[in-house]
């Protein structure tokens, strides 16, 4: 509850002296015993100059046109890319989409609100799509019961909130809009709902942001039926985040100023990228406008309708592609990898045990390059790979791999290890006194190396591979 009368006298200096960031104001909350969205209407009192109610009021009225839209969704709207989703998801009946009321409610209600969207629009704030999940998330609290005053300091945390990303977005991107957004400020409502205090909040805001991540927007918001699934992500993303936070003991050491700062900075950077390669895919599959494109020269649309046809026969054949070098069902699964992940520590392991099955007479130096992204998660490749490069143990050795750093052949014995910014590259070089061995590698998933150089010869290193049933990779 928004109890704090005489709050926003006592800390307006404070607040107004500079700005806030979140991870800032979580600090403060903290400090003063309060919630984060008390504290997101004090500040605001104290920035606006505007009393209590003037500002909660203000809160609700920016939601009013965003709430109509939502009920034209439930009842006869019907959107070109998502049809009638929300009155079929009323006439499916309670718990159409989860079990859960609150959630599900949340959820059927963000759907209709992206149909009124296309109906009549939404008052964006990022943009339109974040503004679908946040209109939901408030019809969900009205419709669970919830004190006004306690829904009104929701709504001032999700317009605190999404005022960050509103400043955040340059380009598009649904991870700084209906996705990202949409999820982060879930998270925070949620945990502020049941109970969580600031802190919880901010880790919340963390676990559910970490997902959408470079999530692009626009090859989606012109397709049919692919934006329901980031919109409701958003919400049932932020519940887990949560729930997590709220339920269990998981770590979560990331400030959320980081967190977000880095959304923003991805956002801008990849999404051209991304967008560019969904847009090879997925532009036949637009949705069109022969009124518009009357206006368009025959050949250019006939064009786009050959289109549909060359994308599916591309496609089809990648895929063949994958399918061709994939693992029999029934041996699908690599080796069991300890220190967490196949990628980052299964494919390096492997390299150095093929290097450790070249490599003749005593080990005299290690040497150990990987590329920056292998380079920053050292903490868990390196054990592994010096344990392969020592003793040939598998991936799967957990006595080895937690075991390494007290064995005898490691003892006085010079590593290096060393960043290098190619991206993919993973190199070891073991020099020995009968054989020395050096291997120029690729990082893959599942445990796979893909072998570029070797010596003594790269003939040798793919029969190494292959006698210890390690896949190769192209």
């Amino acid at each position: 509850m928004c109890d704090a009368a005489s709050l926003a006298a006592r800390l307006g200096p404070e607040l107004t002296a500079k700005i806030h960031t979140l991870g800032e104001l979580v600090e403060l909350a903290e400090r003063e015993g309060v919630s984060l969205g008390t504290l997101a209407v004090v500040e605001a009192q104290a920035r606006e100059g505007k009393s209590r109610k003037e500002i909660l009021d203000g809160v609700y009225a920016q939601f009013d046109h965003n709430l109509r839209a939502l009920e034209l969704g439930l009842k006869s709207g019907r959107s070109f890319l998502l049809g009638a989703v929300g009155s079929d998801l009323v006439a499916a009946g309670e718990g159409a989409l989860i079990g859960d009321r609150f959630i599900n409610n949340a959820l059927v209600n963000t759907l209709a609100t992206e149909v009124g969207n296309h109906e009549v629009g939404l008052r964006p704030c990022a943009g339109t799509g974040d503004s679908c999940p946040y209109t939901g998330l408030v019809k969900a609290m009205q419709q669970e019961g919830l004190d006004d005053e306690q829904i009104r300091c929701g709504m001032a945390l999700i317009l605190k909130i999404g005022s960050i990303f509103r400043s955040g977005k340059q380009t598009t991107g649904c991870n700084m809009e209906g996705y990202g957004a949409g999820a982060a400020v879930t998270a925070a409502v949620l945990t502020e709902l049941r109970g969580g205090g600031p802190r919880q909040v901010a880790r919340a805001m963390v676990l559910a942001l970490s997902p959408t991540i470079a999530v692009p927007c626009t090859p989606r918001v012109m397709v049919s039926g692919l934006c329901a699934t980031h919109i409701g992500g958003a919400i049932l993303v932020g519940n887990l985040a949560a729930n997590l936070v709220l339920r269990t003991s998981l770590p979560v050491d990331v400030d959320v100023d980081v967190m977000i700062a880095m959304a923003a900075k991805v956002h801008v950077d990849a999404a051209p990228v991304i967008t560019n390669i969904n847009h090879g895919y997925l532009l036949p599959y637009f949705k069109k406008n022969a009124s518009v494109d009357a206006f368009v020269a025959p050949s250019v649309r006939e064009h786009e309708a050959e289109e549909v046809s060359r994308v599916l026969e591309k496609s089809r054949e990648e895929v063949r592609r994958m399918l061709a070098a994939a693992r029999p069902l029934t041996q699908c699964l690599g080796d069991v990898v300890v220190g967490g992940s196949s990628i980052a520590v299964g494919s390096p392991t492997n390299m150095a045990r093929i290097a450790h099955a070249l490599a003749k007479g005593s080990i005299r130096s290690i040497d150990i390059e990987l590329t920056s992204d292998l380079f920053v998660r050292r903490a868990i490749n390196i054990p592994a790979i010096l344990m392969a490069a020592v003793t040939g143990a598998k991936t799967d050795d957990i006595k080895a791999y937690r075991g390494i750093f007290d064995h005898p052949g490691l003892k006085d014995l010079p590593v290096t290890v060393t960043r290098i910014e190619e991206p993919e590259v993973q190199r070891i070089r073991i020099t020995a006194t009968e054989q020395s061995v050096y291997l120029d590698s690729r990082n893959r998933g599942g445990g796979r190396v893909g072998l570029v150089a070797a010596e003594p010869s790269l003939d040798a290193a793919v029969a190494a591979a292959g006698a210890l049933g390690i896949q190769l990779a192209e």
